[in-house]
Order: C-alpha cells, then sequence, then structure tokens
C-alpha cells in the first residue's frame, strides 16, 4: 500500500470503510441487548404458566451480572491476545448459545444453565468493540465513533418490546429466544466476512489509512494486573465505571416499575414512555462522543475536550433528582430521558480512557477491569434500590443517587488524572 504524506493524514479521507465498521458495531451492541432483555419482556407469560417465585427471578438477575462482571476481566485480556475479529466472534458465539438455550427450559433455577452463558458472551463484547474502535479510530474520533456504537444498547432496548411480544404471542414464546438468536448467527456471518484490521482491508484507501494511523501506536506486550492495578489511570478508569454503570443498570431494570407505581402507567402502556427515554439516550449517546471529538478537531487537547463532555453531560444530568416529584408523566419522563442521554453521553467518553491513556495491546485489559468495577456497583444499587423500595417506598433517594453519580465520577477521574496523560509505556514493561 503506498504511503501518503503527513499532510493528507490530517486532511478527512476519502474512504469510510471505518464507519461500515462502526455499523457492524452498532448492530451487534444492539443485538446484545435484544437477547439480553428477551426474558424480562417474557417474565410476566413466564411467571404465571411456570409459577416463578420473585425471587428466582431475582436469583437468575444477580447470576447474570456476576458472571458478567467476572467474564468482563477475563475477555479483556482474551481480546488483547486474540484482538477484535476473533474476541467478537468468540463472544457472539458463546451468547448465542446461551440464549438460544432459553428455549430448553420453563424453571428460573434451570434458566440460569443459559443465562450464564449469555452474561459470558455479552460481557465479550464491549471489550471487542472498544478494541475494534481503537484499531480504527484515531483520537480525534473515536468518542465519536463509541458514541454510535452504543447507541445501539438504546436501540435493543426500544425494538425488544416491540417484536418479541409478537412473536411469543403468534409462534410461542420459545421461539423468541430462537428468532432472535437466528438474527446474531447473520450478525457473525458479517463480521467474519468483512472485518479485517485497516493494513489488511482490501477496501481501505492509502489516505484513509493514513487517517486511521496519524496517532501513534507504541508496541505493548502482555501486562500484570497488579502493574495495571498501580497506575492512576486504571482506577480513574475502574472507579467511572464503578459509580455511572449502576445507573444505567437501575434505568434498565426500574423504570417500567417507576411508571406503574407513580403514574399507574400499566404493561401494554409501557411503550410510549419508553421509547421517548431510549430515543433521547440515543441522541445523547451520539451528541456526547460528536461533542468531543468536535473540540479535538478544533484543536483542544485530550484533557479538556474529554472533561468538558464530562462536565456538560454531568450538569444536564441534574434534574433526574426531581423526577419522583415530578407534576405528570411526561414531565418524568423528559427529567428521565434527560439523564439516560447524558449517561450515555458521559459513557461515551469514559469508555474511551482506554484507548486514550494506554497503549492498544493493553486495553482490552483495563475495559474488563471497569466491566468488573461496574457490574460490582451494579449489584450494590440494585440491592440499594431494593431496600429503599421496601422500606420508604419512594424512587425520591435512588434518583438522588443518580443524579450526583456523574458529576462525582467527573471529580475522581479529575484527581487521578488531572492532566490526563497517558500511561508511559516502559512503566508497563
Amino acid at each position: 500500500m503506498q504511503l501518503v504524506t503527513a499532510a493528507a493524514a490530517t486532511a478527512k479521507p476519502r474512504g469510510k470503510v471505518r464507519w461500515s465498521v462502526c455499523a457492524l458495531l452498532f448492530a451487534a451492541v444492539a443485538l446484545s441487548y435484544i437477547d439480553r432483555l428477551v426474558l424480562p419482556v417474557l417474565k410476566p407469560e413466564l411467571q404465571a404458566r411456570y409459577n416463578w417465585s420473585e425471587q428466582g427471578y431475582a436469583d437468575l438477575a444477580i447470576a447474570f451480572q456476576a458472571a458478567y462482571g467476572i467474564a468482563y476481566v477475563l475477555f479483556g485480556r482474551f481480546v488483547d491476545r486474540v484482538g477484535a475479529k476473533i474476541g467478537y466472534a468468540v463472544a457472539v458465539t458463546l451468547w448465542t448459545i446461551g440464549h438460544v438455550a432459553h428455549a430448553l427450559f420453563t424453571s428460573a433455577g434451570m434458566m440460569i444453565f443459559a443465562r450464564i452463558p449469555l452474561a459470558i458472551g455479552e460481557a465479550g463484547a464491549f471489550p471487542a468493540a472498544l478494541a475494534a474502535a481503537n484499531e480504527w479510530f484515531p483520537q480525534r474520533e473515536r468518542a465519536l465513533a463509541i458514541g454510535i456504537f452504543n447507541a445501539g444498547s438504546n436501540v435493543g432496548a426500544i425494538l425488544t418490546p416491540l417484536i418479541v411480544p409478537v412473536i411469543a404471542v403468534t409462534f410461542g414464546w420459545r421461539m423468541a429466544f430462537i428468532a432472535t438468536g437466528a438474527l446474531t448467527v447473520i450478525w457473525l456471518v458479517a463480521w467474519l466476512a468483512f472485518y479485517r484490521s485497516p493494513r489488511k482491508h482490501p477496501r481501505v484507501t492509502p489516505e484513509e489509512l493514513a487517517w486511521i494511523e496519524a496517532d501513534p501506536v507504541p508496541a505493548a506486550k502482555p501486562v500484570r494486573w497488579r502493574t495495571l492495578l498501580r497506575l492512576r489511570q486504571t482506577w480513574a478508569y475502574m472507579l467511572g465505571r464503578f459509580l455511572i454503570d449502576p445507573v444505567w443498570w437501575t434505568f434498565l431494570f426500574w423504570l417500567p416499575d417507576f411508571f406503574n407505581r407513580q403514574y399507574g402507567v400499566k404493561m401494554l402502556d409501557f411503550g410510549p414512555p419508553l421509547v421517548a427515554v431510549y430515543v433521547l439516550a440515543d441522541v445523547g449517546s451520539v451528541a456526547g462522543g460528536w461533542f468531543s471529538s468536535r473540540l479535538l478537531a478544533r484543536g483542544q487537547t485530550p484533557n479538556r475536550a474529554r472533561k468538558t463532555a464530562l462536565f456538560a453531560c454531568a450538569l444536564f444530568a441534574l434534574p433526574i433528582i426531581f423526577a419522583a416529584q415530578a407534576p405528570g408523566l411526561w414531565w418524568a419522563v423528559a427529567a428521565i430521558g434527560l439523564a439516560c442521554a447524558c449517561h450515555q453521553g458521559f459513557s461515551a467518553n469514559v469508555y474511551a480512557i482506554p484507548g486514550d491513556l494506554f497503549p492498544r495491546g493493553v486495553g482490552g485489559s483495563v475495559i474488563g477491569l471497569g466491566g468488573l468495577a461496574g457490574a460490582f456497583g451494579g449489584m450494590l444499587m440494585a440491592k440499594f434500590a431494593g431496600t429503599i423500595l421496601a422500606g420508604v417506598g419512594s424512587y425520591g433517594p435512588i434518583f438522588v443517587v443518580a443524579g450526583c453519580a456523574y458529576l462525582v465520577a467527573l471529580l475522581v477521574i479529575h484527581l487521578l488524572v488531572p492532566h490526563y496523560t497517558p500511561v508511559d509505556p516502559a512503566v508497563l514493561a
């Protein structure tokens, strides 16, 4: 492949292959959320038909998050070793097997044998997606790309309650797992056929390759966990995830209950408010990534660009503190939707930390540690939410914690990496 000048590397390239990769990642994230949420959508029918207890279903949720958190760490290191293509293929294969296997069981206790492989596979999806983003996008576009494919989570959350009940009513609940699992098989075929590293992809132009490789990429070797855990940059990412991931899990698991308790919304009427919330979240995911990328393009330092975007998202998330006192349903939807948008924008920039501050071959391990921290925080938040609802009976304290989490996370990140200094590769040797 011919060389291009340094000046050409600073100009927008003709090629758009990297955005095709981003589209594949978007589809994968959407499919992962569809597969993750099929069981919650079917829960009322399965619970009534097979006499599931609330505790039995809660045990499934706890098992999913525990397996997800542990596997996130292991998959992060695995992706560092084998790369994004193989890492994502293995993750999708595992989660599809687990997802389709739900059709084999009828008790909550036995469903755990399907839920755990689903969790393990889905835990590998995001480290692989971030590795692909780090491989295909320079720093100036990385947060935007992450924001775009991370928006797939909201699309998946919107589509699941729209398509799964139709499939279940028409063909039976087992077919809901089988049909949605077939979609991931189709995606896997497309991924294996299309994905290559930029230098090996036949459709990448010299100009696009120069654009992708505009940032220096230090060589990296596998690093011990204890070495990573001594670094302030690692803890900035881990504590950021620990503080913000639980808020998103709370939105996913508890919003229908909040709308029902507070405003008497019935199951068949959940669609409009939930769709509105997740559409706003989609907008925030792309906007948050675009904002910091725009600041970088205007010559701002990564430190100023990322933290400015983080501060804006944290500030606009604050109105959720008052969501439990909103005078009507749609006022609450507006406050929660804005918070979800800010969460996704905040996440797009937090997820850029491993790619910004660590050598490429180490980012997956850091991402894995962050996923473990986020899963642990999610379990603590679930316990807190259950205790508050049982004792106080109000979502007020839960929304206060959610509203403050982003400012606290930004403060922690700033204290740990005040200058957003990348890790010296010599420290990792």
